[in-house]
């Protein structure tokens, strides 16, 4: 793949620097260097020392990326959102694993994307997933077409630059419930689980903030923000405020209704598209098993 950048400093800088800050990293200038790439200054090879002068035209070429071996192609379905040649955003149904385990390789949206890729003849094959979701919880997942996509797109994601709105649907003590709030308890692992997380003390921070949406005496629909990302964030803080998530069986949640997983849905997506500088949005609407609760709500 090509990308292209026009130095534009009125100073000299050495060329590793400059691309340094375009947010190519060491391993990919390796990549380059080692497994078949090329840098051009004005059209004319050149290598990381070189020297840049003002409205110096540079241009990179990546190697192209295998797939990974270990990875298996699962040619289940894959409902795409949106696609261009850096990056992908599929809608996650409930249920289905984000990435492969030790025991469980196969069955996952890593596994539904690289089957994608090798039906569409991509150069580029490696899987890279830039947002994750867990098993049970539905909705929109981003991938990396290629790895200097997965760099920018990280740094936009540790910068609190990339958002994630979620919709969840909760039960407990409601009368309790504020329209608008934000939890703040700190999380740590529970050591009675390998996989359950609690608040403590001596957690990690983690904040959580809500709006309610709708409401009755019994469940209550609400938008939920992300401030930080720890593991069950809104399941733990959820549960450990009194409001368990329907469903969710592992943190206290109801399971008396229909649904008979956490009720959560990542349903917006929002973030600076790393090469075009677009802003980008995308909206998912509830999966029908949980529109199908949202709707006994308005009719109570």
């Amino acid at each position: 793949m090509e990308f292209c950048f026009v130095f534009q400093k009125h100073e000299p800088q050495r060329l590793k620097f400059f691309l340094k800050e375009q947010g190519i990293s060491k391993g990919l200038l390796a990549k380059i260097k080692f497994q078949g790439g090329q840098i051009f200054v004005n059209e004319q090879i050149e290598n990381v020392l070189y020297s840049l002068k003002a409205e110096d035209r540079v241009r990179i070429i990546t190697p192209d990326e295998g797939s990974h071996e270990t990875l298996l192609p699962d040619n289940a379905p894959l409902d795409i959102i949106y696609e261009d040649e850096h990056l992908l955003v599929v809608n996650k149904p409930a249920g289905i694993p984000s990435i492969p385990a030790q025991y469980h390789p196969n069955g996952t949206m890593a596994n539904r994307v690289k089957a994608y890729y090798q039906k569409k003849g991509y150069k580029d094959q490696v899987v890279h997933v830039v947002t994750r979701l867990d098993r049970d919880t539905s909705g929109l997942m981003l991938f990396a077409r290629h790895g200097f996509s997965h760099a920018l797109l990280d740094k936009e994601l540790h910068k609190k630059k990339l958002s994630k709105k979620y919709q969840a649907i909760i039960s407990g003590d409601l009368a309790a419930l504020k329209a608008h709030d934000v939890i703040n308890f700190p999380i740590l692992r529970d050591l009675s689980s390998i996989i359950k997380r609690q608040t403590g003390t001596n957690g990690k921070a983690a904040e959580t903030e809500y709006w309610v949406r709708q409401r009755n005496e019994e469940l209550a629909l609400v938008d939920i923000q992300l401030h930080t990302g720890r593991t069950h964030q809104i399941r733990v803080h959820f549960s450990a405020a009194g409001f368990p998530l329907v469903g969710d069986d592992l943190y206290e949640g109801s399971m008396s209704l229909t649904l008979q997983r956490q009720a959560l849905h990542c349903g917006e997506l929002e973030f600076t598209h790393p090469f075009t500088q677009e802003k980008l949005y995308f909206r998912q609407k509830l999966p029908q098993d949980m529109e199908k609760l949202v709707q006994t709500i308005e009719t109570r």
